[in-house]
């Protein structure tokens, strides 16, 4: 039987009772809800490998070939590794709040992580509710956010540097999202790929961007997450952010599968 664990009253629940090689129609159901409900969910003791990490993320959607990530295998083309520590640095930009590839036109939906290296303490990845951010907002605050948009941009991003600039055009987006399934409100605007708030004057922009990338930051709207061998989580990537603590020295490695998403509106 699937149970459902929430890890905060607001954001995130592990979900046991799956075995994600083999889902029944009512495992992809139960797990469709709890996504909707908890905006991240989390499994253990999962035995996937590239296939079947890609089969599964076609349970609720397009598994796309992300641009800026080399396929592990040319066989499965719609999973990269995110490789940190050990001998290397560790990501760039992952340990920053930040909401995946926003400076595409229609950003990935959600995306899933599966834990293939750990090190042997630290690098937990913490998620926050960015409908509880927005709603903590004072009511004049939001009314002026809900009418504006932002430009999104990936040049400033170290991680970032390939393909060619002109592949991916800096995108405007609104600063409140209306997620397309809930129609909740949340927040869209993030420190690493969001430029600038547009219509303010720089100055403007400068002063309340930075206020609002703060603002996500706080623990009221987070869940935190200790990854071990097994462990796999899918969060909607249209109404969270996400850091990944960067506290650790040894190797550290992670397959990505990010699945198609809509325009932002």
């Amino acid at each position: 039987m699937v149970r459902v664990d929430p890890l905060t009253p607001l954001i995130g629940a592990e979900i046991f009772g799956v075995n994600l090689r083999a889902l029944s129609e009512r495992d992809i159901v139960a797990i469709s809800d709890a996504f909707a409900e908890h905006f991240v969910v989390f499994f253990r003791d999962q035995s996937l490998d590239d296939r079947t990490q890609r089969d599964f993320a076609a349970c609720f959607g397009v598994p796309q070939q992300f641009a800026f990530g080399r396929p592990v295998d040319e066989a499965v083309p719609e999973v990269h590794a995110i490789t940190s520590g050990g001998p290397g640095p560790k990501v760039a930009n992952a340990d920053i709040w930040h909401t995946d590839a926003t400076f595409m036109a229609t950003p990935p939906m959600g995306t899933i992580l599966r834990a293939v290296e750990l090190p042997p303490g630290g690098g937990d990845t913490l998620f926050a509710n960015m409908y509880a951010a927005y709603d903590a907002l004072s009511s004049r605050l939001q009314a002026m956010l809900d009418a504006m948009t932002a430009t999104h941009d990936f040049t400033k991003s170290t991680s970032h540097r390939q393909p060619r600039h002109t592949d991916f055009p800096p995108v405007s987006h609104p600063v409140v999202r209306t997620h397309p399934v809930t129609g909740r409100k949340g927040l869209f605007v993030n420190r690493i790929f969001t430029v600038k708030l547009d219509g303010l004057s720089d100055r403007e922009s400068e002063v309340l961007l930075p206020f609002l990338c703060d603002h996500v930051q706080s623990p009221d709207f987070q869940c935190r997450f200790r990854w071990r061998p097994g462990s796999v989580a899918f969060w909607d990537n249209r109404c969270t952010q996400h850091y990944a603590v960067a506290d650790y020295e040894s190797r550290r490695v992670m397959h990505r599968v990010v699945i198609d998403g809509d325009a932002p509106r």
